[in-house]
């Protein structure tokens, strides 16, 4: 697990664009239950989400049309929640950064760190 001091920083950089985080398994069951659209972004401390994610990201809300929701968790600090996002996007392997949209809790897109 990441240093809160160090992870922060680059939470705060979503949360403050929009983002509300996914803090453990029943915040991203509840938030995934609900219907409408929904981003969910696993945030990470690497250079990609760094230099092409969170820029990307934040880019992507200078829209008319926009998720009904906005949602993160960080990779390798908020273990559960990341977990539990996980299994919602499946088939696809575990990535980190990444970008899922779901519409009415069902995965219908899937940006994988190697895109």
């Amino acid at each position: 697990m990441y240093p809160a001091e160090i992870v922060n920083p680059m939470k705060a950089e979503l949360v403050e664009a929009g983002f509300s985080e996914l803090l453990d398994a029943n915040a991203v069951d509840a938030a995934l239950a609900e219907e409408g659209t929904s981003v969910v972004v696993l945030n990470s401390v690497c250079g990609c989400a760094a230099g092409s994610m969170r820029p990307g990201v934040k880019a992507s809300l200078e829209n008319a049309k926009l998720p009904s929701k906005l949602l993160t968790a960080f990779a390798g600090f908020d273990v559960e929640a990341v977990e539990r996002v996980r299994k919602h996007t499946l088939p696809y392997p575990p990535s980190s950064p990444a970008v899922a949209l779901f519409k009415d809790g069902k995965l219908v897109h899937m940006v994988e760190r190697h895109h």
